[in-house]
């Protein structure tokens, strides 16, 4: 078991010695063995979803209903004891229900804070393209400045904090397309597909057998660390080495996007940023002690997928956006280490 003392001590040097970063290695693969219990045959998200955790990002998970996203969202919370919260986006819902209002206080004769749900560990913004816009922008200063406004007052929200939104597909029902500078918050865009069917197989033997009747049940999950341990891992992971001819290809491939003939729009300097603090995860992810440009590759298309936008052409003749990045990814000379 990882020892919750050396990831602390981790926090209070900013040099990343092996026994720390070992430590970390460790526990990120017990983290996911821990998920991979309650949600069956989705690795490549859970993996994803980890990567963001360590490299302190936001994840919106896009996929039709019923595939597990609301279950990996509340495992995650219980594997490090986080507070966990969810919101359910309606088209009725107020800024004001996500980040809280004032509230008077007749006994008191005066006004008091209630804070909204945003003040958590971990956010579930359910289903977060079924309310307009105005709403979906409260989330932006959270996201981005990790403290909310209240009153005139900024508070700041508990640490570690994530943001783990949920959308199904645009093409659905009731669906409001997200602003593109909410968009830009969000580290990675992953999506989540059918399970096959073993997959689909055990997962049905496993929640029928459960006792909370259409759900897999998250308590049976080992609480592997603390909140604080979580920031230890993060620093980390921060501050594992990249090569500047790393950074250089990482460069090189965003802004691929933004004259691609098969892209309308390309992605901004966000997504260097994400990309190379994603590679940085990823290292750590394989045990590895510096990025390598594998680890880049790897992190491309959950951190791109978000950002661009296929020309109308490409949309008439059916081709998708992952396509068009593994083309970039193709025609991008990387460096030999």
């Amino acid at each position: 078991m990882t020892n919750t003392t050396d990831l602390s001590t981790a926090s209070q040097d900013t040099s990343i010695e092996s026994t720390n970063q070992q430590n970390a290695f460790n526990f990120v693969q017990r983290l996911r063995q821990e998920l991979q219990k309650a949600v069956i045959g989705q690795n490549v998200v859970i993996e994803q979803v980890i990567i963001a955790l360590l490299a302190g990002g936001h994840v919106l998970l896009e996929g039709v209903p019923g595939l597990g996203k609301t279950l990996l969202v509340r495992a995650l919370a219980h594997c490090f004891n986080g507070q966990f919260a969810r919101i359910q986006f309606t088209p009725d819902l107020m800024p004001s229900d996500i980040t809280g209002h004032a509230v008077y206080d007749m006994k008191n004769e005066q006004f008091r804070l209630r804070k909204g749900p945003i003040f958590t560990n971990l956010l579930l913004a359910d289903e977060i393209n079924r309310a307009p816009a105005k709403t979906q922008s409260a989330l932006l200063e959270v996201m981005q400045e990790r403290q909310a406004t209240l009153e005139g007052r900024p508070l700041a929200v508990p640490q570690p904090f994530m943001v783990l939104a949920t959308q199904n597909p645009i093409e659905q029902e009731g669906t409001y397309p997200l602003p593109e500078a909410q968009l830009d918050r969000f580290m990675f865009k992953i999506n989540i597909y059918y399970p096959t069917q073993t997959e689909e197989l055990k997962l049905v033997q496993q929640v029928t057998q459960s006792t909370q009747a259409d759900m897999l049940e998250v308590n049976p999950l080992q609480q592997l660390v603390q909140p604080k341990d979580i920031l230890s891992l993060q620093l980390i992971t921060k501050n594992i080495p990249v090569d500047q001819q790393v950074i250089d290809y990482a460069v090189r491939l965003v802004r691929a996007t933004r004259n691609h003939h098969n892209l309308a729009i390309g992605a901004g300097p966000r997504a260097s940023i994400a990309l190379i603090q994603a590679a940085r995860a990823k290292a750590l992810l394989r045990g590895g002690q510096f990025v390598i440009p594998d680890d880049v590759k790897d992190c491309l298309l959950p951190t791109l997928r978000h950002r661009v936008r296929l020309s109308a052409e490409m949309e008439i003749d059916g081709i998708s956006i992952d396509q068009v990045i593994k083309q970039i990814i193709d025609q991008v000379d990387a460096p030999r280490l």
